[in-house]
């Protein structure tokens, strides 16, 4: 089944279930989801990728949002960011474990046949194109870092 399609089924059922912070975050989520297909026009919608990263981006600006809460002693708003992150992520893609980044790594770096730091773009650019909706990327730099020996 398609995200935009899920996000509507999804929507359905929790406001039959008449669960109202899932419904307002799924809400939110359609909002933008409208609102960065109409920042695409006179092109055609957001596809599936771009979907997956705009889900990503919220999940992001979410936690640091969490972060900040906690910092101000406001654990009620950091529960409530926590909620709306549970539900954006359990539309992405499964994440790839410690071992699956290892592997796909050292993929990269053989495939592209890097030797220092200073090719980490190649092996960058290589693995966002293999392993972009299953792997994250903030995650992968130290790790093709170290590989090249940086």
């Amino acid at each position: 089944m398609e995200l935009r399609e899920r996000f509507t089924a999804e929507l359905k059922a929790a406001m039959l279930g008449k669960q109202a912070p899932k419904v307002a975050t799924l809400r939110m989520v359609q909002a933008k989801l409208k609102d960065a297909d109409i920042a695409a026009r006179p092109g055609p919608p957001l596809d599936e990728a771009a979907i997956v990263a705009l889900l990503r981006g919220m999940a992001k600006s979410r936690r640091e949002s969490v972060e900040l809460y906690r910092q101000g002693n406001r654990p009620e708003l950091a529960e409530k960011e926590e909620a709306e992150i549970a539900v954006i992520e359990s539309f992405l893609p499964q994440q790839m474990d410690e071992a699956a980044m290892q592997a796909a790594v050292q993929a990269a770096v053989a495939e592209t046949g890097a030797t220092g730091v200073k090719e980490m773009g190649k092996v960058m650019a290589a693995l966002r194109a293999r392993h972009a909706a299953s792997l994250d990327m903030a995650k992968a730099g130290p790790l093709v870092k170290a590989a090249l020996g940086g």
